[in-house]
């Protein structure tokens, strides 16, 4: 078996937002990132694709897609930036933490982690990166050995790399075409 996020390595996915929780069951999740409930449900494949159609990569109100993997839980966005929000970043770590995992074409990552409601570590990849949040150097032993210094552009791939190695976090592409997750719609964020 690959890394822990292989998938996103190898994959074309222009655009995604992975939230990651540890011990949370999917539903749970889902309902704290702000999912109508009247879409929460188990799908496989098809049935995602039949239930959202091309609103699968709305960027205002995303379909969200979740699973466990290990003692995460995760939420894969694949057009929206809902898990980047702080108030639900908050809500998805009260009690327990997350890390999310940002990218998009610019090319860009964007990384935060998030204790207990609060954002601890949080930085971007589109300049040098310059970690803020509440303890902006709390992984600096395993960011260095990556290439993740302040001040200097991050190598490729080093923030999935930083996900993996720090946190032990994988996501196992489905292997069977009717393989269920939970999954829902994302209402819009509030201004």
């Amino acid at each position: 078996m690959g890394r822990g996020l292989d998938l996103f390595r190898k994959g074309d996915f222009p655009i995604y937002t992975l939230t990651f929780v540890r011990d949370l069951r999917p539903a749970e999740l889902l309902t704290r990132m702000g999912v109508d409930p009247e879409t929460l449900g188990l799908r496989g494949a098809t049935d995602l694709w039949d239930d959202f159609g091309d609103d699968l990569f709305d960027d205002e109100e995303p379909v969200v897609t979740s699973n466990v993997d290990g003692s995460w839980t995760w939420a894969w966005e694949q057009g929206g930036m809902h898990g980047l929000d702080e108030r639900i970043l908050s809500r998805v770590s009260t009690g327990t933490e997350a890390v999310v995992l940002h990218y998009n074409e610019k090319p860009m990552h964007w990384f935060k982690y998030a204790v207990g409601g609060e954002v601890v570590v949080d930085f971007h990849t589109l300049q040098a990166i310059e970690p803020t949040g509440q303890d902006p150097a709390r992984l600096d032993d395993v960011m260095r050995p990556l290439g993740l210094v302040p001040g200097r552009v991050a190598p490729q791939h080093s923030v999935l790399a930083l996900v993996e190695d720090a946190f032990d976090i994988r996501l196992r592409h489905p292997d069977e075409v009717g393989e269920q997750r939970w999954s829902g719609r994302l209402r819009p964020l509030p201004d």
